[in-house]
């Protein structure tokens, strides 16, 4: 008699879910399906680069791509409703589990102000990342009357590394296009008193004083209260722009608020000591409330660890419990430099970006063979001569 395979179905096909079904592949008691709604994998810490004029490849990797030659079936479907008495989830179509793997990501919150949606650019998906580049090529391009204005809001990684990379990017495709040269407005409006608010004080001086370097104007302690299509009011006063990037706020995907998930005092979704949150139904990466939940190192940490624990439970093992790992937080600032926090120590500069750079080739091996993952990783600084986000100040 053939002993019937464990069905895991994996919800989600950023780094959590893609790492789990990787590492469960392989295994000859378990049988992978993964669901997305999207058909690529997007690499989230180059997509700054990619709304900057770099080349999309370092950021877009097509599962197909992922999934050569592996026994994962990979489902284009966005599900909307789980039924748990007849272990099914639902899209366009339905699918059985066996366990549920759910590691779906965040979604953009605007906090409710007035105007935000509608106007402001983002960069959490290529689609946005490409839209807010054509954007800034189109208003540079109009009528040879360049808006020079550019307004970034959020103070944490995202809105610290498109930040530091704009001054260059824009300057640089003025000179392209030989426009005339103007000085250029980069502002960055963040809430809190400082930036990387979560960072020792040390670390968001560093990065504070090296986007000044670069030009950039800081409002911290500022609230944004509203957004038109010809500025932003931020604390009772109006800054004139056509370009508004928003990276303030994310919140849990909807999937848990509709299908009634038990959520945590963090509006994360609650967990045992080994990632599961009811029965047959675990959850993972961003959405699940754990120490350091929200980093691409912690989502590639969870699934390593799930993917090993489902290993032992499809063999009638024991599972074990899960330790939290506090990440390395690298975040680079302009070309050729970057702050890093490991552990208790921190470091600024080169070395710092020689870090990062390693991490993003790391991060990229983690899914592909070295000669795929090396492709994409090249691809990052293959416009090294002519793209200022790779070259030193």
């Amino acid at each position: 008699m053939v002993n019937k395979k464990t069905k895991i179905v994996v919800l989600g096909a950023g780094f959590a879910g893609i790492k789990t079904a990787l590492d469960l592949s392989g295994d000859p008691n378990i049988k992978v399906q993964l669901i997305s709604d999207q058909d690529s994998f997007r690499y989230y810490p180059t997509l700054y680069r990619t709304a900057t004029g770099g080349n999309t490849y370092a950021s877009s990797i097509p599962l197909t791509e992922i999934f050569k030659n592996k026994n994962v079936e990979i489902v284009n479907d966005n599900i909307k409703t789980l039924d748990r008495n007849a272990k099914q989830i639902s899209g366009k179509s339905s699918y059985n589990y066996d366990i549920l793997v759910i590691a779906l990501g965040v979604v953009t919150n605007y906090f409710g102000i007035k105007g935000l949606k509608e106007f402001s650019y983002g960069i959490k998906s290529q689609e946005d990342a490409q839209e807010l580049r054509d954007h800034i090529h189109k208003i540079l391009m109009d009528e040879g009357k360049p808006d020079v204005n550019y307004i970034v809001i959020g103070g944490g990684p995202t809105g610290v590394e498109l930040a530091g990379a704009l001054p260059s990017y824009i300057k640089h495709v003025m000179k392209k296009h030989q426009l005339p040269e103007k000085r250029l407005h980069i502002d960055l409006v963040e809430a809190a008193p400082r930036l990387m608010a979560r960072m020792p004080k040390s670390y968001s001086k560093a990065v504070q004083q090296r986007l000044r370097k670069l030009g950039v104007k800081l409002y911290l302690n500022q609230a944004v209260q509203a957004e038109t299509a010809d500025g932003l009011t931020v604390s009772g006063h109006d800054i004139a722009s056509h370009t508004v990037v928003w990276t303030a706020g994310v919140t849990n995907h909807p999937f848990f608020a509709a299908n009634e998930f038990n959520m945590s005092e963090h509006g994360k979704v609650a967990v045992s000591k080994t990632l599961q949150t009811e029965d047959d139904i675990y959850v993972i990466g961003d959405n699940s409330d754990t120490p350091y939940s929200g980093m691409a190192q912690t989502a590639l940490y969870d699934a390593k660890y799930l993917a090993a624990n489902l290993k032992r439970r499809a063999a009638g093992k024991k599972m074990r419990v899960y330790k939290p790992k506090k990440p390395i937080y690298v975040t680079p600032v302009g070309g050729r430099w970057a702050a890093v926090l490991w552990n208790q120590t921190h470091f600024y500069g080169w070395l710092g970006w020689l870090l990062r750079s390693a991490a993003d080739f790391t991060g990229y091996h983690d899914y592909e063979p070295w000669w795929t993952a090396s492709k994409h990783w090249i691809a990052e600084y293959e416009d090294e001569a002519t793209c200022p986000v790779c070259v030193a100040d």
